[in-house]
């Protein structure tokens, strides 16, 4: 196996000037979280309070049938809500109490504000309080906001874990008895996992020794996690910012960690985990070395093709710092900028430390402003959304839809390869149209 790029850790970008950008931008709305989300939570059902175009853009994203029944539905604000010929509130009871006679395995139901909701003024938090009361126990509902106004399409995920945190059972140390304080500490994974991934992830902190982690979000509402003091957590997603925070204002506590990209990153993380928990480090390290040299294997040959080539992320996902470190200690890709939409330091502190030093950060966007830059560094391939992949593809570059990178099991060492392949496939394809 070729040898990772010798990047010194101490001279990393932790202290790296960030070119803070506030222009036009061109990201998907938060609701494209409930594409993954409705998978991940099998009793929850969430209700988009928009437009069509909301509806459309659901059901386009998801690939979903006519014929399908899934997780996930619009109730639609027309003429007559927006001009306030009608009462909206009324309306909304309506359709919530139809969806619930009709899908009676609900138990847990989000309502989702949207831009037009939000541009009327719709009250969705009194709509939930008194939806809830009426619905208990069997429903619990909830809202959140999936506006792309002022977000973007990951933060959908965020604003819907935070809006869950408040209705966790309190943990066992939250009581006054006087061992609480002395109890051990719980290891809680928090973000939105492929099944496959979590079950992974399962059997590989039990092998450590730790056969009682949880997971945030669960498949059910029944399996919710308690939190309280005893709680430490791992991110296993960067964009939980507002969850992180409602955790902690819970008394949980974050474990930092680079994030589970690739086998550094998810050796890194596990023994983060381990460590937090008391686990030996040299116990951890020898139980993970296995599995890291396997993903190391795997990626070899990705190496091979990606060595040298120059990269540039357009800011999307958040996802950006984690996959520049992966792809350049890893596969030896040259990281010509990195642009993420928000870049919180605390949890992306770690990652910050093993990029290359110099390496160009961005947070925020001007689109035309970085479509410059990008035309004039000519990279290899270039990272972005939707929007502009197609545009650049004309142009002549080699493009990686950003929201594949999302809706794709990529964490772990067993995803390591998996995660490899989408950026070495936008080449081959590149080259075989060339040939």
């Amino acid at each position: 196996m070729s040898p990772v790029i010798p990047i010194q850790v101490e001279h990393g970008c932790q202290d790296a000037p960030v070119l803070r950008e506030r222009g036009q931008r061109e990201v998907f709305c938060g609701l494209t979280g409930i594409i993954w989300l409705h998978r991940k939570m099998q009793d929850a059902f969430f209700l988009v309070v928009g437009s069509r175009t909301c509806a459309h853009l659901i059901q386009s994203a998801a690939g979903v049938m006519i014929f399908a029944e899934p997780r996930f539905a619009t109730a639609i604000l027309d003429e007559r809500d927006l001009a306030g010929l009608a009462d909206a509130q009324e309306e909304l009871d309506r359709v919530v109490h139809r969806l619930l006679e009709r899908r009676p395995d609900i138990r847990l139901l989000f309502l989702v504000g949207s831009c037009p909701s939000e541009v009327i003024k719709l009250d969705l938090s009194r709509a939930a309080a008194r939806l809830s009361q009426r619905h208990a126990p069997r429903v619990r509902v909830l809202n959140y906001s999936g506006s792309g106004i002022e977000t973007t399409f990951t933060q959908g995920e965020d604003a819907c874990l935070a809006a869950l945190v408040p209705t966790l059972p309190e943990g066992a140390a939250s009581s006054t008895s006087a061992d609480a304080a002395d109890a051990a500490p719980e290891l809680l994974i928090v973000g939105a996992l492929a099944d496959v991934v979590e079950d992974q992830f399962r059997r590989q902190f039990e092998a450590l020794g730790l056969p009682h982690v949880r997971f945030f979000p669960p498949r059910h509402t029944g399996a919710l996690p308690a939190i309280g003091p005893r709680t430490r957590f791992l991110l296993a997603q960067p964009f939980l910012g507002d969850t992180a925070r409602a955790l902690e204002a819970r008394g949980a506590r974050h474990i930092p960690a680079p994030f589970p990209l690739g086998a550094e990153g998810s050796a890194a993380w596990l023994s983060a985990g381990a460590t937090a928990l008391g686990v030996d480090p040299d116990h951890s390290a020898r139980i993970i070395a296995p599995w890291r040299e396997r993903a190391q294997r795997a990626l070899a040959p990705h190496r091979q093709r990606l060595d040298g080539q120059r990269i540039f992320f357009f800011p999307d996902s958040q996802l950006e710092i984690p996959l520049a470190r992966f792809l350049a200690r890893e596969l030896g890709l040259q990281l010509v900028e990195v642009g993420t939409p928000y870049l919180h330091r605390a949890h992306l502190a770690q990652e910050l430390a093993l990029l290359p030093a110099g390496t160009a950060l961005s947070e925020g966007q001007d689109v035309e402003r970085q479509l410059d830059r990008c035309r004039a560094a000519r990279p290899d391939l270039v990272v972005c959304g939707l929007g502009l992949a197609n545009p650049l593809e004309a142009e002549g570059f080699t493009t990686k839809w950003s929201i594949e990178l999302v809706f794709t099991p990529i964490h772990g060492f067993d995803q390591a390869a998996d995660l490899a392949a989408l950026f070495t496939r936008p080449l081959q394809r590149r080259q075989r149209l060339a040939a």
